[in-house]
């Protein structure tokens, strides 16, 4: 018989530990085990939301929005930067230690008293299953109206896909990532994202790639979703100032409304723009052009091209398309003194391609690598000696991200940029680390 858990540590470090002893649950399992909790949260207004980059800012928005117009919503996200109670937040403050222990608690208590057939005598949720059910008990016991949810990795056979009724289905961009799981052609990767739809509930996403969007249109037809396409012509007069980014976007009946975002980073246009299309979808009445306005003005994003100290950017790019889009922003953006950027991966990323993309640009006058905290973490020599091949800039090798963060970032000049790369385990590190007191 376990122990009783009754802290936060604890309980975090019970999940943490479920790889060692559970492997990935089938839908039927997840579905079963989600009606014997009660079917948690089953009359909220769903909105789930898949692709390969930019979930967690749709997510972000849609939710900044939500508190714009005085709704409760829930959001259920992930990964986590620093603490595992940031994936599931109620009018954006995250889930508290004492509540995350209690909903933890209801969690295990629902498993103990499984019936005893074969198809559950085994059965113990995955890593994302738990966290995903607990979201579902704690927005349920918080009264929201709204729950969106942010898919962890495809779509089809998704935890989250375990939902059934749904107000509003969003895809965003398609790229490749995790092709050992979701298929090595675009057209694959789109077909696994479309899992999400649902019959007669509208669909939104971004017209970029020819093969993406016929295969989005066909899985839309097939599932009878509505499919309501965003494309490039719907966003215009971008103008990018020092901290924001205004542009205008065609809504509806509206013509074109212009928004202002609180961030450098171009990629947030189309997610922003996702949302707003999405919300409109919802006909909701309270969710007016203002509202949305202020809505998308407000929103912040820890980790996404943000702005930690003066000059100094953390961003979370993690796969091609993602450092794509940074570089983009990076050039977008002035620098009379030297770029530097501190890079780092997870083994089991394309990094031979991220660190190419970035060694080519030619934007960085100086380049550092840094070893992650975690068992996926990419040996520096590999780092070094891939980025050796495609640059003749010296790239650093630092043991420690204290003494990375002391040379790169506390020692620059005024006029210098800062950038912090590569993975989202790094922009976690980072942001833990400012967060330590000066002493430690």
């Amino acid at each position: 018989m376990m122990e009783r858990i009754t802290t936060y540590r604890e309980a975090e470090e019970y999940i943490n530990n479920i790889p060692k002893f559970t492997g990935k649950s089938s839908m039927e399992d997840t579905r079963r085990f989600l009606r014997h909790l009660g079917n948690p949260a089953g009359n909220c207004k769903v909105i789930h939301v898949a692709g390969t980059n930019g979930k967690g800012s749709v997510c972000a928005y849609l939710c900044s929005v939500f508190r714009e117009a005085h709704i409760s919503a829930g959001v259920f996200t992930s990964p986590h930067l620093v603490s595992m109670r940031e994936r599931m937040t109620v009018d954006g403050c995250m889930v508290s230690e004492e509540e995350f222990v209690t909903i933890f608690s209801h969690v295990m208590e629902k498993l103990s008293d499984l019936p005893s057939e074969p198809a559950t005598a085994s059965y113990h949720p995955s890593f994302f299953e738990f966290l995903f059910f607990m979201a579902m008990v704690y927005f349920e016991r918080a009264g929201v109206e709204y729950i969106v949810l942010e898919t962890g990795l495809g779509g089809r056979l998704d935890a989250t896909n375990a939902v059934s009724d749904k107000r509003l289905c969003i895809i965003t961009s398609i790229g490749y990532d995790h092709m050992e799981y979701l298929g090595d052609t675009l057209p694959m990767i789109a077909e696994e994202k479309a899992g999400i739809m649902r019959h007669g509930v509208p669909v939104i996403y971004p017209v970029i790639q020819e093969e993406v969007t016929r295969k989005l249109e066909e899985c839309a037809s097939i599932t009878g979703a509505i499919a309501v396409p965003m494309s490039s012509e719907a966003i215009k007069e971008i103008k990018i100032q020092h901290k924001t980014i205004d542009f205008s976007l065609h809504i509806n009946y509206y013509d074109y409304i212009g928004f202002t975002m609180s961030t450098c980073a171009l990629y947030q246009i189309e997610n922003a723009a996702l949302a707003i299309k999405g919300l409109t979808c919802l006909s909701d009445k309270r969710i007016t052009v203002p509202v949305m306005q202020a809505g998308i003005r407000k929103m912040t994003w820890e980790g996404r091209m943000e702005e930690i100290l003066p000059s100094v950017y953390v961003d979370g790019a993690h796969n091609i398309d993602g450092v794509r889009a940074f570089l983009k922003t990076v050039k977008s953006q002035p620098c009379v003194g030297r770029r530097k950027i501190l890079f780092s991966v997870v083994s089991d990323k394309q990094y031979q391609d991220l660190i190419r993309e970035i060694a080519i640009s030619g934007l960085f006058d100086e380049v550092g690598v840094v070893s992650l905290q975690c068992a996926r973490a990419l040996p520096l020599h590999v780092l070094v000696d891939f980025f050796r091949q495609y640059t003749g800039l010296e790239c650093k090798a630092y043991d420690d991200l204290d003494t990375a963060f002391n040379e790169l970032v506390i020692g620059k000049d005024d006029e210098d940029r800062v950038y912090i790369a590569g993975s989202l385990y790094l922009a976690g590190e980072v942001k833990a680390l400012l967060r330590r007191p000066r002493h430690d």
